[in-house]
């Protein structure tokens, strides 16, 4: 910060010294030190978001498969668009982490703290999500396809387009969610609880709602073909 107020000093002086100096030569000074502290803020940020858990760059973009990431702290990171396909994050804080449009295909985040994070868009194509917690997170646009969510406690999260086709989410939470318009074609919610859930437009075809919990759910324009709703609460 010392580096930067300086450059800065230097500008606001040179803007002053056409008593000593042309106009040319104070306009290329003026250049100069704009370049130095345009280099000076850019070093800044790039040492901020330098820092390394487990040999990964924790930054946005940053390239990170098959690492172990097992019980990292990396509550509010911002790592979108990065990769972490077959990582091992179980365990790991990631809560108000930003992964929007990030890769964690095949990725391993069993127990893992995801609430209030932000998956936007994020690819989690066969992801292991047991028993994580993603109170509050937001998954809108997710591909959570063959993903394994059972036990997880999805509480107020936002599913919204979201393609959960042949997940697994049975005993999981999905209590006051909103899953507007989601796929769970094939799933499996065997003893999952919905209650008070927005689950407009949701494709339930071929999925397994034995024993589930729908109470108070928002069940419009639902899509219920050959699903099994044998001791489900709510269902049609």
């Amino acid at each position: 910060m010392t580096i930067m107020k300086s450059a800065l000093l230097f500008i606001i002086k040179n803007l002053f010294r056409s008593d000593r100096m042309t106009v040319l030569q104070s306009a290329r000074a003026i250049s100069l030190g704009s370049l130095f502290l345009l280099m000076f803020i850019s070093f800044a940020v790039l040492a901020q978001d330098a820092r390394s858990v487990g040999g990964c760059k924790i930054r946005r973009g940053t390239f990170c498969p098959d690492m172990n990431l097992h019980g990292a702290d990396l509550q509010g990171a911002n790592l979108p668009n990065s990769q972490f396909t077959r990582s091992i994050l179980t365990g790991a804080n990631l809560s108000e982490a930003n992964l929007n449009e990030a890769n964690l295909a095949s990725a391993n985040l069993r127990g893992a703290d995801l609430s209030k994070a932000s998956l936007v868009r994020t690819n989690a194509l066969g992801a292991r999500f047991n028993n994580a917690k993603l109170v509050g997170a937001n998954l809108q646009g997710a591909n959570l396809r063959n993903a394994d969510l059972s036990g997880a406690d999805l509480t107020g999260s936002l599913l919204k387009s979201t393609d959960l086709t042949n997940a697994r989410l049975g005993n999981a939470i999905l209590d006051n969610t909103n899953m507007q318009l989601a796929s769970l074609r094939a799933a499996n919610l065997r003893s999952a609880s919905l209650v008070s859930a927005n689950l407009q437009g949701v494709d339930f075809t071929n999925v397994d709602l034995t024993d589930a919990d729908l109470t108070g759910a928002n069940i419009d324009q639902a899509i219920f073909t050959k699903a099994k709703t044998s001791g489900c609460k709510g269902c049609p």
